[in-house]
This record gives structure tokens, sequence and C-alpha cells, in this order.
């Protein structure tokens, strides 16, 4: 039997909701939940590469502290039991994060957790390790010198997309519940997308960051899940604020609890290529008929460009830049360690001027006035997440692309806007692999995308891995 085909079962078709709802009727134990994710984890990660650190003994001594607390009926938080993951970009108390990169070193020591991680354990969530990323989250596909290649549950041929592709893999299998991600530029949305999955990318400032990524404020954290209604529960959590985070002060304010099976009053304004992105005939055709959905939820759809030309050298810019500062104090023995690309990166990094950093800056500026336009007469944006289907594990990017950037079309601009943006299953490409619909929100209007997005899932179901799909029958 393939390994692969073990990673269903009772426990595997849970939500983070119904895991909570079952342990407050003690029908189930954090134990016995716990227990049967390490498990799937142990049959399938050797395939797959999710994860890059697993710390099972930890886990289960916490789920028994879990476990005794609801027989009190004395849980800490929202999500004690739950377990969770966290990507290998994030600190965890610990638990080594390298990066991704066999440039740092694995001593630590690890004693500290990021904002994000310690709002987890103060819900009482169970972490269950580290799930892998491309060194530094440099790009979009999800393989390192470090950890290895990490492979799409979809087909394990294939690249599940990236930087969070270790994160779309676990919440793709099920292998806990509630998912930690990063986007820089797509890191959330395009593994989202490749794995069938949802992903969201919050408006920047409303998930405290510490430290901040070398990308700056081009870096969101989110939820990536199963179901829309996890995300908002994990929402819920890791958006309480941390006094390291230097661009606190905004407050979450995302109420989607109405219950609504319609999008009526919802004015939507669909690119198909946002005038400048070459899409996949077979991807169009799919996000053609999920938008027909939307206009059959009562939405009113107006086919329409947002109007702005190709941010690809603004992005590049900053992401260069990024980088070179990433490298800036490492030992030439640490940067022969790197992976070539992204040292490519930083060196083209080293190489940008102040005055082209600063150009990059008010282009930036520019581009959120310009969208800020477009939504008043738009409540959402909505596009296909990714321009092309799931691509063969070890390469950079599909056959035909020169850069990782140019067939991620559809995300980076909306990291250079900071503004809210999710992906969501909306069907198969004519290989049978996961289709994302991306919808894009004005700027601390969080709740607008996630209460559409709710209602687009009830109308167009769940994706899950043909795997799973047979050892249900």
């Amino acid at each position: 039997m393939n390994s692969i085909s073990k990673v269903s079962g009772t426990v595997g078709a849970l939500t983070a909701l119904d895991c909570i709802e079952l342990y407050r009727a003690g029908t189930i134990s954090p134990v016995e939940v716990v227990r049967d994710c390490l498990e799937r984890i142990d049959a399938i990660n050797a395939e797959l590469n999710a994860f890059c650190y697993i710390d099972a003994e930890a886990a289960l001594i916490a789920a028994r502290q879990s476990e005794a607390r609801w027989n009190k009926r004395q849980p800490i938080g929202v999500l004690d039991g739950v377990p969770v993951t966290i990507k290998d970009l994030t600190l965890t108390r610990g638990m080594p994060t390298r990066r991704g990169s066999a440039a740092t070193s694995a001593a630590g020591p690890w004693n500290e957790d990021a904002p994000l991680t310690a709002r987890m354990r103060e819900a009482g969530s169970i972490i269950l390790g580290k799930t892998t990323t491309p060194e530094y989250g440099w790009k979009g596909a999800t393989d390192s010198p470090l950890t290895g290649i990490t492979r799409n549950p979809w087909n394990p041929k294939l690249t599940p997309g990236g930087s969070s592709g270790g994160a779309a893999v676990a919440a793709a299998l099920n292998l806990g519940f509630l998912h930690q991600g990063s986007d820089g530029g797509g890191s959330i949305r395009i593994p989202a997308s490749f794995t069938g999955t949802f992903g969201f990318k919050p408006t920047f400032g409303y998930v405290p960051q510490w430290p901040l990524s070398a990308m700056g404020a081009l870096s969101h954290i989110g939820p990536m899940t199963r179901t829309v209604d996890d995300a908002v529960l994990m929402m819920d959590v890791i958006t309480r604020p941390d006094a390291r985070d230097g661009y606190g002060g905004m407050t979450y304010k995302a109420d989607v609890s109405g219950e609504t099976e319609s999008l009526d009053g919802i004015r939507v304004g669909y690119s198909r290529t946002l005038g400048y992105a070459d899409v996949a005939p077979d991807i169009l055709r799919v996000t053609d008929a999920a938008v027909e959905q939307l206009r059959g939820l009562g939405a009113e759809v107006v086919e329409v460009d947002p109007g702005f030309a190709n941010p690809v050298k603004v992005f590049a810019t900053f992401w260069f830049a990024g980088a070179a500062r990433l490298i800036a104090r490492m030992s030439e023995a640490q940067k022969e360690l790197l992976d070539p690309g992204f040292l490519e990166c930083a060196i083209r990094g080293e190489e940008i001027s102040l005055a082209e950093f600063k150009d990059a800056e008010q282009a930036r500026f520019d581009l959120s006035a310009k969208m800020a336009d477009f939504h008043a007469s738009f409540d959402l944006l909505v596009t296909s997440t990714v321009a092309v289907a799931p691509f063969p594990v070890g390469k950079d990017k599909p056959d035909g692309f020169s850069g990782w950037v140019d067939w991620t079309p559809f995300t980076f601009p909306f990291n250079l806007t900071q503004q809210p943006a999710a992906s969501l299953p909306s069907g198969l490409d004519d290989a049978g692999l996961p289709v994302g619909l991306q919808l894009v929100g004005p700027r601390y209007h969080d709740a607008k995308v996630l209460g559409a997005a709710r209602v687009i899932e009830r109308r167009l179901g769940r994706l899950t891995p043909p795997v799973l799909q047979m050892d249900s029958r």
C-alpha cells in the first residue's frame, strides 16, 4: 500500500470547529486527536515532506494536559486541544526555526515565540511541528538545500507551490487543523490554489509580527485551512496585539458571524488578466465558471481590469533588496550554502540604488491609491489565483517563464498594496488539478473577503485530494 493512502479516517475529516464541539461534548479527546494526527504525519511525511520538525512527545504531553482541562470543563482558550502547525519562518519556543536554510544554525537557543505562536499557545492549541518552506521563503515552490523537496498530495511529482508549501500540504490532508502561512508575494495563496485549500492574507498590520520579515511590509501572516470558518476562528486568535510589533496599533474588526447564503448587494469587479497576465486557457475556463456562480449568488459582476500596468519591477526592487539585507551579515562560508536562486536575488539586490528604492516606494503608494479608487466602485476584485497549473518538483518556475513572479501575476500586486486577499478552491483544470479563485478587498475590510469566501465556499464546495477520496469510499 502506498504510504499516502493512510491519511484519512474519522479525525482526518474533522474541522477545528468540529473538534472543539466534540471536546465539549466529551465524545473525543485531545489525546486521541493528536495521536491520530501524528500517526498520519508519520505515514506520509517521508513521501510528501510537509514537516521539517515534529515534536510528538511534547504534543502528546500537551494533549494530556488539555484532556484533563476538558474533563474538568475548564479549557484555557478557544483552541484548547486543537492541533496546529507553524511555518519554519516563524519563531517557536522549543523548536528550531531554520528558515529553510542550511546557512542557519540548529543550535538555538529556541526560547522565544513570535507573536503568532504565542497567541496560538495562549488559546490552548497544540503545536505538532514546523512546516517546510523554501530558503527564507524566497520563491513560489517549496524546496531547499536544507529540507529537500516538498510534494503535492494531488500528485507527488508536482510542487504544492510556495513558500508556505508544507502548510498547504498539511492543510490539504488535515494533518492538524489550523496552519500558519506567510505571504510576501503570494506565499499563502499560491499553495492554497495548488492544493485545493483555503488561504487568507489579511490586511497588513492586523497580525502582529516580530521579528519583521526581511521583505518588510510586503510580508503578511495568515491562516491556511480546509474551510473558511476555521480560518475565521484562527484570525480571531492571531490578531490579538503584541507590544513587540513595530507596525502595531490597528485593531482587527472582522465580524463574519452572520449567516447568509447570498452575495446580494455585493459589487464585484472580475479581471481575467489584470490587463497583462498570460493565463492558461483551462484555468480561465474554471474561473469564468466560478464567476458565473457568483452571479447566481446575487453578486453584481462587471468584467473590468483595475487599470494598472504590471508592477513586477516595483515588486522585484523590494524583493531583491530584502534578499540583499538577509545576506549582508553572512560569512562567505554561509553564502556557499545558500540556494543559488536565492543568492542570485540577493546579489541583484546589492545593485539597487537608494534612488531606485525610493522610486519603487512612490510607485507602491500610487498603486495603493489606484486600488483605493477601484474599491470606491467595487466591493471585491476577483481573479484566478495563479496563472498556471502545478508544475514538476525541482523547478522554481514552469517551462516558458523567466522568473517566479511571472507565473504568479495575480498575487504579488496586492502585497504591494497591503490589501486582504484570499484563495479558495474553484474547481479542477483539464488535468484534474485544483484551481484557486482569488478575492481581493479594500484595506481593513477583511470581513468583506471572508464573508464572501464563506458564501462562495458553500456554493462551489471543497476539494479533496484523490487519495482521501479513495479512502473514503
